[in-house]
């Protein structure tokens, strides 16, 4: 069933995806995943929960624990994108209304921008690993430009990789679909070679995994655990919203939820735990930890620096196109189909990336964790409690599509705006704000607040769904 024509509400890249056009197997959904996964957060993921006193079990078990949860609502969500072949944004119009489903998906954006730029700076830094490692560069040479915090090759480098990413996005979505099909099975390699590097260079795995103990009570561990499972699952907490972006592609919902159960959890927690290997290994031969693969490769022979930047980058690429730039591009899209098409969104989501100084995010790891992905938390869990609650409970699967692409439809509410969902939101996200602030010591939240923001995806999901209903249920047309 095709949507109408309506520029201001539609284009090509927001109409449903034909039948004919939904050929994405099991495996294309499973590569997805594991092209996402492999990366270089993923493989720090462990770090800041390991430096806050977890044993290496303890944080992997997190990891582990944390998207498993998050395949729940990937699941939900990713229904919708199946059966109708709907995108992220046009499946929130039923939720938000026609125009309030702006509010979602700019919210959804905007940390999909950040978290590009994030993939990008690290994708630049390999690519400027490369060069030194080549001699062309003396990195002693060239000092900090004051107003960018970075020195000049390292922006020109960041920009590089930037242009690259724009250039695949350029190319449309089958593009991205080779490129995790083809990335996926390569990357999972040079992640076996570099646990077989850990293994041999400290003589075997007896001395990697010590156990050191630190968090030994209840009353010690549920206060690194519990703000520490919220991260792991703010992590993909993005993808669980806009996963009909993807599973629009699918052929069947066997498909997605097998392929998604195939490449994300195990996918997350081997590429930790190779992480977490790596990083003791490096305890032993350099005698201190390095959790940098950019850093810890730059140690290594020539050829070795030269083919495990080359897979860094490709890996930042795969997750980059595919988590940070598909979604954004098509929420700037529905913001304005008539001017804005996808490749449009895409530059567009570049541009803004650019503009958040990623650098600036990554350098201090508990700040990336329990203010960046921890704070986002907030924001997107919500959303998710909103989109689930009115497919699965109001809607019973079942959507006016042709509604869905017109003012004057099932979804017009107020003007395009459905207040009991924007009430719900903001009454949800509300709750965690003195946990946010006070991680800038603006205020001093008290112990349930605290507890609130450590649990903000789960605590502000529950709260946002129950809401959701309730309004609906009271103002059905509000």
């Amino acid at each position: 069933m095709a949507a109408p024509d309506d520029n201001a509400f539609s284009n090509a890249d927001l109409q449903p995806v034909p039948s004919a056009q939904r050929t994405w197997t099991l495996w294309d959904m499973a590569a997805l995943w594991v092209g996402m996964a492999v990366c270089i957060p993923t493989y720090q993921l462990a770090s800041s929960l390991i430096g806050d006193g977890m044993s290496w079990w303890q944080a992997l078990l997190t990891v582990l624990l944390g998207n498993l949860i998050v395949l729940v609502p990937m699941a939900l969500n990713a229904h919708a994108g199946t059966a109708y072949g709907i995108p992220f944004p046009v499946l929130l119009r039923s939720s938000f209304g026609i125009r309030g489903s702006n509010v979602a998906a700019l919210m959804r954006a905007v940390v999909a921008c950040g978290w590009f730029g994030i993939q990008t700076w690290i994708g630049g830094s390999a690519l400027h690993g490369i060069i030194v490692a080549l001699g062309w560069l003396d990195p002693s040479a060239w000092p900090v430009v004051s107003w960018l915090g970075i020195t000049l090759p390292q922006f020109i480098c960041f920009f590089l990789f930037w242009a690259l990413n724009i250039a695949v996005i350029l190319r449309g979505i089958e593009c991205i679909r080779w490129l995790e099909g083809w990335g996926a099975p390569f990357l999972l390699l040079v992640g076996f070679a570099l646990l077989a590097w850990a293994y041999f260079a400290a003589g075997g795995f007896g001395d990697l995994f010590i156990d050191q103990h630190k968090l030994t009570t209840w009353s010690s561990f549920l206060p690194v655990f519990l703000p520490g499972l919220t991260a792991m699952i703010g992590f993909w907490g993005t993808l669980a919203l806009n996963i009909p972006d993807f599973s629009r592609y699918a052929r069947s919902q066997r498909d997605q939820v097998l392929g998604q159960a195939i490449g994300l959890p195990g996918t997350m927690a081997l590429f930790s735990f190779i992480g977490i290997a790596v990083t003791s290994a490096t305890v032993i031969v350099f005698g201190k930890a390095i959790w940098d693969p950019v850093e810890l490769l730059n140690k290594f022979p020539l050829w070795a620096v030269i083919v495990g930047q080359a897979a860094l980058i490709i890996a930042t690429l795969t997750t980059n196109i595919a988590a940070n730039v598909v979604s954004p591009a098509n929420d700037f899209s529905n913001l304005a189909p008539r001017w804005i098409s996808f490749k449009v969104g895409g530059v567009l989501t570049g541009l803004i990336g650019m503009a958040m100084y990623p650098w600036e995010i990554l350098r201090d790891p508990h700040a990336y964790v329990i203010t960046f992905l921890v704070g986002y938390s907030a924001l997107l869990g919500p959303i998710g409690g909103i989109m689930i609650a009115d497919y699965w409970v109001v809607r019973k699967r079942k959507l006016a599509l042709d509604d869905l692409y017109t003012l004057d439809g099932a979804y017009r509410y107020h003007n395009g705006f459905s207040l009991v969902a924007i009430g719900a939101l903001v009454l949800a996200i509300l709750p965690s704000l003195p946990g946010f602030l006070a991680q800038f010591n603006l205020v001093e939240p008290g112990a349930f607040l605290t507890y609130w923001y450590d649990l903000s995806w789960f605590a502000g999901f529950a709260l946002a769904f129950v809401l959701y209903l309730v309004g609906r249920r009271l103002w059905p047309g509000g």
